[in-house]
């Protein structure tokens, strides 16, 4: 008997019992689904009943949520139909909703593209090409000298355009700009399906879009760079006004010809600003962007028929958008752009300019010279073209002509030159060498050369400044007396100070008055001046009228008065400004105006003040107008102007110079000696095939000739001169007893002799002067017995009245203790300095030559 629980049968009408049915085996299920003989219950029949069933796919029944896997949900997500089995091709064809979730999915994976790009792409800085730009260099007048860097472009506001050329430009570039978004995706499927179907290469780019290629990305051709140009073109949309991007666009697009951007574009093609651009040329200018070499109608005349035709597109659809009258389009004729010249480089005078402007805008910290390289400056200077192109004339007649290939000394032929308005301290010509190309070093503002004697000036100036007296008490005028004895040592307060200068070819005077002492140039007397005046006085004065204070060498001891320091030519140039300003000195420029972007600089101005006494201003000029009339610089006299000048030869004759003003320029030259291989300083003898170079000679010839141009058409004046007391250039009615000669000190140095040539410092040209009050009685030296009998002062020299225009001439003159006459301080000519004179006696002056002219001058003994 079996002890196991009889499991007891439900009767079927009992209620079912709460709670989960188990369902059948899995089997049973199976089979149920497969229409088996599995049962189903009385609930699931129940639900056949009350509405339709489901249906397997092998059409048998399913079973209700309580007894198959699927359960209720299954059957409350499938409606009660049937769906057939997808077979052969029909399985290979996606579903809708495959085909939807793709769908949804690929619009999410943009999305998220879309999103991740905006966060990521940044508007990056400009691109060093987009930003560069070129400096434009004007003449006063406006014209233009030059245009530094490679890159031809020039910015401009969007209000320095005209409204028509701007609208010129929509017409042909985005006639929607103003309305639409950053980019046009239509345009650009648009613009890609013409290009990929052979209807021509477009780039469906709006403005935005191909300024932010120019300004920020390149032109390369890369998904990449197109990428960015797309998320970049959106984020500047959302920062920047329209206005500004247009403006933008603009200034960076290529229009050919090497230009950059529209104002380049309206200098290449029509030579004007573009503010001057009217409106058909502002439609071709538009035109360009489109294909800048191929509507270039001057470079390829064979593309005119395309040209005209994209430029009839522009002006039409400016007619189309109302920007353009009907009846005015109806009138334009096409403008027929101007032929393209040579790239603006930077050879001949322009290169000098720039080097010299940039230096002048940078040392007065204008703009920093980091700013200035990026480029973008419209700078007008002072410079006159007429002038500039008179001083390039003059330097080619006396030098550059005259230049032999088969002379070695040629070679080393260097000159600069720099010219100031005195009255306005602007500089209006500047010579820097013979081309920026082939010398690039400027001449006009090198500080390598010494000045030599052209700071003579300067010593004689301070001396009257200051009041300067003589070691012995005299006080010192141009009339003074000092001893011009060769290799004489400079006397201190305490005795000599060991500094013996020589004196140009070794000549020997004497006893010399100042004023003749700066005719010749006497070293001995200039450095025993600078001495007396205090070297620490002239070195303060030199810097007062205009020379830098850092010039080298430029030191506080009697050698400044050589002009031993180096100076540049405008350095000297401002100097000698402003003596001829009457010893005013105001703001020294290069530069007019400077503008950016339209707007313009604030350039730095100094009031003029007196720096020195118009009286040691004038003095000064008084004296320097005698080196012109009579002395060494009479190769001046060209110029046809009352003018005031000194020469100078720098140490071993390797520079010469010639610096001298009118009352309305002042202008100073320099010839300087440089091998162009090794940039070793040479001396000039043989250049230009003459055994010298002085300053007397080619840069006082220059200075003639350019100043005559320069000035050519204005009205000569005189100098307006305040002299100080005592410095008038006096002399001695003939009749008044006791004088000391009443004649003109002739050309006789020695014991008598007769001048044949024009009385200077033996340096001018040849000729003989009508003699003053018959002929005049010449100085007796060194012991000779003066024709009045009086006694010479020490030193053996008799005074005689200094020499001035229109009374000159040789006088005899009664020989020295030993008797005789002879022809002292002889004549001699072709630019040689000879020795001639003392006759018999050997006491006469050693003569001085040069081109024609005679020595020996009477001099003036020291007035009241």
């Amino acid at each position: 008997m079996s002890h196991e629980p009889q499991q007891q049968r439900r009767d079927p009408r009992e209620p079912t019992a709460v709670g989960p049915v188990p369902g059948p085996p899995r089997g049973e299920g199976v089979e149920g689904r497969r229409g088996g003989t599995g049962r189903v219950s009385r609930d699931a029949s129940a639900d056949r009943e009350e509405g339709p069933g489901f249906a397997d796919r092998d059409g048998g029944e399913r079973l209700d949520t309580g007894e198959s896997r699927g359960g209720e949900r299954a059957a409350k997500s499938r409606p009660g139909r049937t769906r057939p089995r997808r077979t052969g091709l029909r399985r290979a064809v996606p579903t809708w909703r495959t085909v939807l979730g793709v769908s949804v999915l690929f619009a999410l994976v943009l999305l998220g593209g879309f999103v991740a790009g905006y966060l990521l792409v940044d508007i990056p800085p400009a691109n060093s090409t987009a930003t560069a730009q070129s400096n434009v260099y004007l003449y006063k007048d406006g014209t233009q000298i030059a245009r530094d860097g490679e890159v031809n472009r020039q910015s401009v506001r969007l209000s320095q355009i005209p409204l028509s050329v701007q609208h010129a430009v929509l017409a042909a570039e985005d006639r929607d700009f103003y309305s639409e978004r950053a980019v046009d995706p239509q345009a650009m499927v648009r613009a890609a399906w013409n290009t990929v179907t052979g209807k021509g290469k477009q780039s469906g780019s709006t403005i935005t879009q191909q300024y932010v290629k120019n300004y920020y990305l390149g032109q390369e051709q890369t998904v990449t760079r197109k990428v960015k140009e797309f998320f970049i073109a959106i984020k500047l949309d959302r920062e920047e006004t329209k206005s500004g991007i247009l403006e933008g666009y603009l200034n960076t697009s290529y229009f050919g010809r090497n230009a950059y951007g529209i104002q380049a574009a309206a200098h290449a093609y029509y030579g004007k600003d573009i503010s001057a651009v009217d409106t058909a040329e502002g439609a071709y200018l538009a035109s360009l962007l489109n294909a800048p070499s191929a509507y270039d109608v001057a470079a390829h005349p064979e593309n005119r028929p395309r040209a005209l035709a994209r430029w009839n597109y522009t002006l039409d659809g400016m007619v189309t958008e109302r920007w353009l009258p009907l009846s005015e389009r109806a009138t334009m004729i096409f403008p027929m752009p101007q032929t393209a010249g040579p790239a603006s480089g930077l050879s001949g005078q322009r290169g000098y300019i720039v080097q010299a402007v940039e230096d002048w805008i940078t040392s007065n910290g204008i703009v920093d010279e980091k700013t200035l390289a990026r480029g973008g400056y419209r700078i007008t200077t002072t410079l006159e073209r007429k002038k500039q192109d008179a001083f390039a004339t003059a330097v080619d007649r006396h030098v550059m002509s005259r230049r032999d290939p088969g002379r070695a000394a040629d070679r080393n032929v260097r000159v600069g030159g720099a010219s100031i308005d005195p009255a306005s301290g602007r500089v209006v010509a500047m010579y820097g060498g013979i081309d920026y190309t082939k010398q690039y070093v400027n001449n006009a503002t090198r500080r390598d050369y010494q000045v030599g004697s052209t700071f003579k000036p300067f010593v004689l100036a301070a001396a009257v400044e200051n009041g300067s007296l003589t070691q012995d008490g005299r006080r010192i005028t141009p009339n003074t007396l000092y001893d011009g004895t060769d290799r004489r040592q400079v006397q201190g307060r305490y005795g000599p100070t060991g500094y013996a200068p020589e004196n140009e070819d070794n000549v020997s005077y004497g006893p010399v008055s100042l004023r003749l002492a700066t005719d010749h140039s006497v070293n001995s007397v200039y450095a025993q001046l600078a001495q007396d005046v205090g070297p620490r006085r002239v070195r303060e004065t030199a810097v007062a009228l205009g020379v830098p204070e850092d010039t080298p060498d430029l030191t506080a001891t009697p050698s400044i008065a050589l002009g031993v320091a180096t100076a540049s030519v405008l350095d000297m140039a401002e100097a000698y400004a402003t003596l001829a300003n009457h010893g005013r000195h105001g703001t020294y420029t290069l530069v007019e105006r400077i503008t950016k972007d339209g707007m313009e600089l604030e350039l730095s101005e100094t009031p003029a003040r007196q720096v020195i006494s118009r009286e040691a201003a004038d003095t000064t000029t008084s004296v320097l107008m005698g080196v012109v009339r009579q002395g060494s610089g009479m190769a001046a006299l060209s110029a046809g102007r009352p003018a005031a000048g000194k020469t100078g030869t720098a140490e071993g004759d390797k520079a010469a110079w010639f610096a001298g003003y009118t009352p309305d320029l002042a202008t100073v030259v320099a010839v300087m000696g440089q091998d162009p291989d090794t940039g070793v300083q040479k001396s000039l003898y043989g250049a230009l095939g003459l055994p010298r170079i002085n300053g007397g000679g080619v840069p006082a010839a220059i200075w003639g000739e350019f100043t005559a141009a320069a000035l050519a058409g204005r009205e000569a004046e005189d100098f307006d001169l305040t002299i100080a007391e005592g410095a008038e250039e006096g002399f001695y009615p003939p009749d008044e007893p006791g004088g000391p000669g009443d004649d003109l000190a002739g050309p006789g140095g020695g014991d008598g002799g007769t001048g044949e040539g024009r009385v200077d410092e033996g340096r001018s040209a040849g000729g003989s002067a009508p003699p003053s009050n018959g002929a005049g009685t010449g100085r007796a030296t060194n012991g000779g017995t003066p024709a009045d009998g009086r006694t010479p002062p020490a030193g053996g020299t008799t005074g005689g009245r200094p020499p001035t225009a229109g009374r000159t001439g040789g006088g005899s003159a009664t020989g020295g203790p030993v008797g005789g006459t002879d022809e002292g301080g002889g004549a001699q000519g072709g630019g040689t300095r000879g020795a001639t004179g003392g006759g018999v006696d050997e006491s006469g002056p050693e003569g001085m030559g040069g081109t024609g002219g005679t020595e020996g001058w009477g001099v003036f003994p020291d007035g009241p």
